[in-house]
């Protein structure tokens, strides 16, 4: 027997016919069907309810690229996702039909060194939602390994669930640099990665928190957030050493973690120069597969850690509890909301990719 718990009259008529949004070329979405695969014994199978449209969606939707990552297919986007459960496997022992979660969508091999060793973000054979060639949850229902899938208190919403995965980016990165009630911190970059970031770095202790980003918008809602100070940068590397000097008068010279939530050459270039010596730069933006920058005068004259991260490990519960106390209210980054269509779905990626003042767009199904 594959499955325990499911409806004694079998799959309705649309539960047959699943449908995903899928990204068949550049800037190009067609809704069409999703063929899932079948449950095993320790999958759930997920309607889901609420989708969020992250960076790394839209690199792929406008480019079919990001850094080593290349849609050579079509797609389905979209990895930002909480839902309802609607069967589980014979093995399943926490979920029953009717829980509301929170998706985790990377799966590790769980066999390797590394996902032995818990950092199963790294694991060789990873899986990922929406990176290529896995398919994405931008659809009617997703098949997942249930021990992804962590339930959610009935005091959070769906949209509260899917933002569980960017701000897990968030938590993963403040362990990652060692955020505590001593660490001082500069933000690169206020969207929405920059600014969960900034909400977890403050959720760890950090007493002062300095964000830069281009775009005043993003630069108002860091400082209804709660940012300790913002400036407005440009995009022009010959402008770096200037910026420099006002980020270290901002922050009386003491920058002990810079995060770097772009990626780009100039975004690590600040974070590299402004942090202090024996500081950490902790990159998190995804922005180019290649940048320079001038590590010797930097990482090694000055000791400046250079940590890396990618995805998380672990975060969910944590996400969970945070959003529920209260410490982080990711709902306050939402500003665009869509429905399920052809329509709304291709002015939901390009209101994502070409609006400035859009930090978070969600979908409702």
């Amino acid at each position: 027997m594959a499955a325990k718990n499911a409806s004694a009259q079998g799959f309705s008529k649309e539960e047959k016919e699943n449908m995903a949004v899928w990204l068949v070329g550049p800037r190009t979405l067609q809704i069409q069907p999703y063929n899932l695969p079948s449950l095993g014994p320790e999958d759930a199978r997920i309607r889901i309810k609420a989708v969020g449209i992250c960076g790394t969606d839209v690199h792929f939707f406008k480019e079919l690229k990001m850094g080593n990552y290349i849609v050579k297919k079509p797609i389905v986007p979209g990895h930002e996702c909480a839902g309802i459960v609607e069967e589980v496997g014979a093995g399943v022992k926490h979920l029953s039909p009717g829980d509301r979660v929170a998706i985790e969508p990377s799966i590790g091999c769980w066999q390797c060194h590394t996902c032995r060793q818990g950092r199963y973000n790294i694991c060789p054979e990873l899986k990922f939602f929406s990176l290529p060639p896995v398919n994405g949850a931008l659809a009617n229902y997703v098949v997942h390994p249930a021990k992804n899938c962590f339930k959610l208190s009935d005091t959070l919403t769906f949209e509260e669930g899917a933002l569980c995965e960017p701000l897990s980016c968030a938590i993963h990165a403040c362990r990652r640099a060692n955020i505590s009630v001593e660490t001082n911190v500069l933000v690169v970059g206020a969207g929405p990665i920059g600014l969960l970031t900034m909400l977890a770095a403050r959720a760890f202790g950090s007493p002062r928190i300095l964000v830069l980003d281009i775009e005043d918008s993003h630069l108002e809602v860091a400082k209804k957030l709660g940012a300790d100070g913002v400036i407005k940068v440009s995009i022009n590397i010959d402008e770096v050493e200037k910026e420099v000097e006002k980020i270290k008068v901002a922050m009386d010279g003491k920058i002990d973690v810079s995060f770097d939530c772009v990626g780009l050459s100039k975004t690590m270039l600040t974070s590299l120069q402004a942090t202090s010596s024996g500081g950490k730069v902790c990159l998190i933006g995804l922005g180019h597969a290649n940048m320079s920058a001038p590590l010797t005068g930097n990482v090694a004259a000055r000791e400046v850690d250079l940590v890396g991260t990618f995805c998380y490990t672990n975060t969910w519960p944590l996400a969970i509890e945070l959003i529920r106390s209260g410490k982080i209210d990711v709902k306050a980054l939402i500003t665009h909301r869509f429905g399920f269509s052809q329509k709304e779905a291709q002015e939901a990626f390009e209101t994502s990719a070409d609006d400035g003042n859009a930090i978070k767009v969600m979908f409702n199904l």
